[in-house]
């Protein structure tokens, strides 16, 4: 009987811990129903954050090191530009100010976590919002210097960026020999394995 309790609370606690690091964009969330300007833009962050989390998962070490040329950002430099373009975009979605980790003191699995969770937070907003104009873009230049852009420039800057950069980290990992895992469908969202 002991035996039997000890198994259940071990198989428990197993599901439990694997429930809480559980990383969104395994697949796509269902899509809404309706096509509106939030929903639209929602599913397109669910796509990058899909993208994004195949792109990176299972890469080893000395994957994050791989560049194809000396002139080139490493796999970690490119990981960690996503991370600060996801920052970039859900400051514009909550209305806050842009607050970026201090440089290098983030494991890559903690940028990973994080990107992921930002993605999926800016989708969520999104999904719900019924006028996108209201989320503005504010970039300290310094010295006082705030500038603004609107929701256009998300578009076209930090999420199509972040996409580009998705593909890179794929065309990186095929060169550093760790091509992606087998199962995700691009076109479904979902995993067939």
């Amino acid at each position: 009987m002991k035996t039997l309790l000890t198994s259940t609370f071990i198989f428990l606690v197993s599901i439990m811990t694997y429930s809480q690091n559980k990383l969104p964009y395994y697949e796509i969330p269902e899509a809404p129903k309706e096509f509106t300007e939030g929903t639209v833009t929602s599913r397109l962050i669910d796509g990058l954050g899909f993208r994004y989390y195949w792109a990176t998962e299972g890469l080893k070490e000395e994957d994050l090191k791989f560049k194809p040329s000396k002139d080139a950002r490493d796999v970690f430099d490119t990981v960690d530009h996503i991370f600060i373009l996801s920052i970039m975009t859900l400051s514009a979605v909550e209305g806050t100010e842009m607050d970026f980790p201090e440089e290098g003191s983030l494991t890559f699995e903690e940028i990973r976590k994080q990107t992921l969770e930002n993605f999926k937070k800016t989708s969520d907003i999104l999904k719900s919002s019924k006028d996108l104009s209201k989320f503005v873009m504010k970039i300290n230049r310094g010295n006082g210097k705030i500038e603004e852009y609107p929701f256009w420039n998300q578009l076209n800057g930090p999420i199509a960026d972040a996409i580009w950069h998705c593909g890179q980290l794929v065309s990186f990992r095929r060169s550093a020999g760790n091509p992606l895992p087998k199962g995700p469908s691009f076109l479904t969202g979902k995993v067939n394995r």
